[in-house]
């Protein structure tokens, strides 16, 4: 017998009458009696390739031969021995002194897994993530997952028979540790150390156990980020295998279930080991769902290797198509959120002297315009960029401002941007402009309430001209006195802001004289002569 890798050759050139390897597997294995009988050629040469088990197993399989079958068979080896039975097709008996062939000894020890130990099962998870794929297709994985998920979801375990006392009290006190972890969702389930021994395959096929029995998505997804952490940390382990698997699970859990920050552990710790397109997009999109809830630590992720950016900035535009696409008709809370996780974010990328003018646009304007009820972040990011970009021409400093919403400045940024020297003459009147737009709005409002005004006062003689009775009658359902004090109160109110913004007028229009003539270049002359900037307060 010779032994390659997982293949095993017999060569059978002995006497018939001398007891060999050869003749005492042909009476127990049905698979070696029919190449032998098969076989015309001598010396005989029989090569089996794929053994489940290799050496260890096969070991095994001829110490019970040589004992006649009378090996005894358990926990530890069931697994090794029922794969080795069914590749050998060891179906027969070959002595009266055993009643059961190999495959009815293995297949009744399997009927017992509901009574082995803790330690046993996870042995035989071991054996089983050895012999993919015979172990895969076999019963036996799925009844010894079947009984480990359930160990897991169990309060208790009570003591089986035939365990002892160490061991029915190491497994009780771990059920009830899970079970205040469970609980409280914060600390590291007793069995998390037991199972990060197996490999990724395995661990899938436990998972997706767990969750058909139902197991909480929030405890499985504690086990797979330990799990990760675990493999990462294992110089051994295949990183990249086990991350695609560990975000595989997670993209299948229930998304409550999975926190913004578990994801972005996930991130750091995949980020080094070049994961495959599909399972980085998985990750992205789960990310780009909860982007609302992240934070701007968060989102300063250290751009890739041979990127000149500080962060990486390609991945945020990623995050928020994701975002942008999920939150459709959601409340306007998230983008909202949303909306001030970005403002931060441009205010700490501006000042990165490699990030491109199209990047910060593209950043500026990824989401859509409901998303602030103001632009003065998008404004101070902008200055802070052109204090850093100091040779960006014209053109582009104007596109830059094709992010912000002019009408959606204040007053003080609109002062700060007219006195501006790093901004285009043009952006400073456009700011003008919309504060000039803003006031006639504003006084075209305070028109309207004088108007209403007048008419509730007309009302209100027209019932006082008209028979008692009906003006009591009116009066105990509104108190004329109370409406026309709000309504005086509302004009003073309009009147009041239509001077303040008078005098903003006023002041922006001299200081925007006084830094166009310091810009005589950039000031747009018109065949027929200068234009006069528009009168804003008349």
């Amino acid at each position: 017998m010779k032994l390659q890798e997982d293949s095993f050759i017999f060569h059978y050139d002995c006497p018939p009458s001398s007891e060999n390897l050869m003749e005492v597997l042909s009476s127990f294995c049905g698979r070696v009696r029919k190449l032998a009988h098969n076989s015309s050629t001598n010396p005989l040469k029989v090569a089996f390739h794929g053994f489940p088990g290799g050496a260890e197993a096969f070991e095994l399989m001829t110490k019970f031969c040589y004992d006649d079958g009378r090996t005894r068979v358990t926990p530890a080896n069931t697994c090794l021995l029922y794969s080795v039975a069914q590749f050998m097709e060891m179906t027969d008996c070959a002595s009266s002194s055993s009643s059961m062939n190999l495959l009815e000894l293995t297949e009744k020890s399997l009927e017992g897994i509901p009574y082995w130990s803790w330690p046993e099962l996870v042995t035989c998870l071991k054996q089983c993530q050895d012999l993919f794929p015979v172990a895969n297709s076999s019963v036996t994985l799925g009844r010894v997952l079947d009984s480990l998920v359930g160990r897991i979801t169990a309060v208790t375990d009570a003591s089986p028979p035939g365990s002892s006392p160490e061991s029915s009290a190491l497994r009780l006190s771990c059920d009830t540790r899970s079970t205040i972890s469970a609980k409280n969702g914060s600390h590291r389930a007793w069995w998390f150390e037991d199972l990060v021994i197996l490999k990724p395959e395995m661990i899938e096929r436990i998972v997706k156990s767990m969750i058909f029995q139902k197991v909480d998505h929030a405890l499985v997804t504690r086990f797979l980020v330990h799990y990760l952490k675990s493999v990462i940390s294992n110089v051994s382990s295949d990183k990249r295998k086990a991350a695609e698997v560990i975000i595989g699970l997670l993209y299948s859990l229930d998304g409550n279930s999975v926190s913004c920050k578990v994801l972005f552990d996930v991130l750091r710790i995949s980020a080094p080991l070049k994961l495959g397109k599909c399972c980085q997009i998985k990750l992205e999109s789960m990310i780009g769902n909860k982007f609302d809830q992240a934070t701007l630590d968060n989102l300063l992720v250290p751009a890739p290797a041979g990127m000149n950016n500080l962060y990486d900035v390609n991945l945020i535009l990623r995050f928020l198509k994701f975002f942008l696409r999920r939150k459709v008709g959601d409340s306007s809370t998230q983008l909202k959120q949303a909306g001030r996780l970005m403002d931060s974010y441009l205010a700490e990328v501006a000042p990165d002297s490699s990030l491109k003018p199209f990047k910060f646009l593209a950043l500026a304007t990824a989401l859509p315009d409901e998303a602030r009820d103001s632009h003065d972040a998008i404004y101070r990011a902008i200055d802070m960029y052109l204090e850093v970009h100091t040779q960006l021409s014209e053109e582009e400093k104007t596109k830059l401002f094709f992010a912000v919403n002019y009408e959606k400045l204040s007053s003080e940024s609109c002062k700060h941007l007219a006195r501006n020297a790093k901004f285009p003459s043009r952006t400073a009147i456009r700011a003008l402009i919309s504060q000039q737009t803003k006031l006639r709005s504003l006084l075209k409002e305070t028109n309207q309430l004088k108007k209403l005004g007048r008419k509730r006062n007309q009302r209100k003689k027209d019932q006082f001209i008209s028979d008692d009775e009906p003006v009591v009658l009116y009066a105990k359902k509104l108190d004329l006195s109370v409406e026309n004090e709000k309504l005086k109160t509302q004009l003073q109110g309009m009147q009041w802001k239509v001077m303040e913004l008078e005098k903003v007028c006023r002041k922006m229009q001299a200081e925007m004289e006084k830094a166009m003539n310091i810009k005589n270049s950039r000031m747009i002359i018109s065949q027929s002569g200068s234009r006069s900037l528009p009168r804003l307060c008349s």
